[in-house]
């Protein structure tokens, strides 16, 4: 994988770059909207490319798994094809997924055994049948099976999980390492640096993850309960760990001010569901502030839904029909506000490289923040 950096923000650890895959080149920082089982929920791939301008987006390879199954997949000749995107893709392990079914998984050396929350049968991931599943659903970006702890694990608890994680991690290499494409085009591996809130874990974590020498590394088991605070204090501690030259990725985070935040700490990609979620329940984020559509004070709104808004649905819709739409239940009010905060998280990710080329992210990152925090 070429990681090119072009600009760097001289007051934080923000920095510009362009990750180049063979289906496409990708501009950093990014944001990655989550497409768990081959599609983001209520968003046509066209308005993906040309409306919200999202340059990859990301499967669940747990869910993917399940349905419509590896067969399935691999006959239509991997995901990109039977989803029909051919802009990059991402995939996690599933790891995330599998540890918070809590009661129906089970943790061993070998791998997880664990119980589908669609039929209740039985499975295994193992780092190495992980890995051919993610060979087989084919996306340009595979992760690294490991364990999510809580963000109240002891450090007892986090050091045993690290060590697991990082057992499986040097297996999952190996797997990798031996085993080949099968679509035709390259795939890059990123291990998992974990560790919990606990920094000599993280940075044993990063440390162990940095001498793989590998394509990327994700930062995973934050925003899973921690104080914010604490999660930028784990960035910072990883952070002078991390190579350089290779791209970050924080998984799961998070709201557009912790996306500012982490780019300020270095974090080169990121992805969350929150920008669908919680726009399938009426919050939209905007610039101003955050927006609960279902108020009464929208109801007479006759305004665009964001003045400021790069989506095409923020000039020809106003709140007071975006309201209307919510409280009618109607499923095109879930399908505007999830087109809106998509292509406002595109949009703040845009706004970060604007700035960090510009030499004045710092300044304009702490103006903004306090403002996206806010409720209108």
């Amino acid at each position: 994988m070429n990681f090119e950096r072009i600009a760097q923000d001289a007051q934080s650890q923000a920095r510009c770059g362009l990750l180049y895959t063979d289906h496409g080149v990708i501009e950093t920082p990014i944001f990655m909207p989550v497409g768990t089982v081959g599609s983001v929920k209520g968003v046509y791939h066209r308005d993906l490319r040309d409306d919200i301008n999202a340059q990859i987006i990301l499967g669940n390879t747990y869910h993917l798994y399940l349905r419509p199954g590896l067969d399935i997949i691999n006959r239509a000749g991997g995901l990109h094809k039977f989803i029909s995107w051919d802009k990059p893709m991402l995939t996690d392990s599933g790891g995330f997924q599998v540890f918070s079914l809590a009661e129906n998984r089970k943790l061993t050396e070998e791998g997880c055994t664990f119980r589908s929350h669609i039929d209740g049968s039985k499975h295994t991931f193992t780092p190495e049948n992980n890995v051919d599943t993610q060979r087989m659903i084919g996306a340009d970006i595979i992760m690294a099976l490991d364990e999510c702890t809580p963000g109240n694990a002891t450090h007892a608890y986090a050091l045993n999980s690290l060590k697991l994680t990082q057992r499986w991690l040097e297996r999952c290499i190996k797997r990798f390492d031996t085993t080949e494409p099968l679509y035709g085009y390259n795939q890059f591996f990123f291990p998992i640096v974990q560790g919990c809130v606990y920094p000599d874990l993280r940075r044993m974590a990063a440390e162990h993850a940095v001498s793989l020498d590998r394509d990327g590394y994700a930062i995973g088991g934050l925003s899973v309960g921690e104080p914010t605070e604490m999660m930028y204090q784990m960035l910072e501690v990883v952070e002078p760990v991390l190579p350089k030259d290779k791209p970050r990725y924080l998984m799961g985070v998070g709201t557009p001010a912790n996306i500012l935040e982490g780019i300020a700490r270095g974090v080169d990609m990121f992805d969350c569901v929150m920008p669908t979620r919680n726009g399938r329940n009426g919050m939209l984020f905007t610039w101003e502030g955050m927006i609960n559509i279902r108020n009464r004070k929208w109801a007479d709104d006759f305004s665009p839904l964001d003045e400021q808004g790069t989506s095409f649905v923020d000039k020809i819709y106003t709140k007071a029909y975006l309201r209307h739409l919510f409280i009618s239940g109607e499923m095109l009010a879930a399908q505007i506000a999830s087109e809106h905060n998509l292509a406002f998280y595109l949009d703040v990710v845009r706004q970060a490289r604007i700035h960090i080329k510009a030499g004045d992210f710092t300044q304009w990152k702490n103006a903004a923040v306090k403002k996206l925090e806010t409720k209108i």
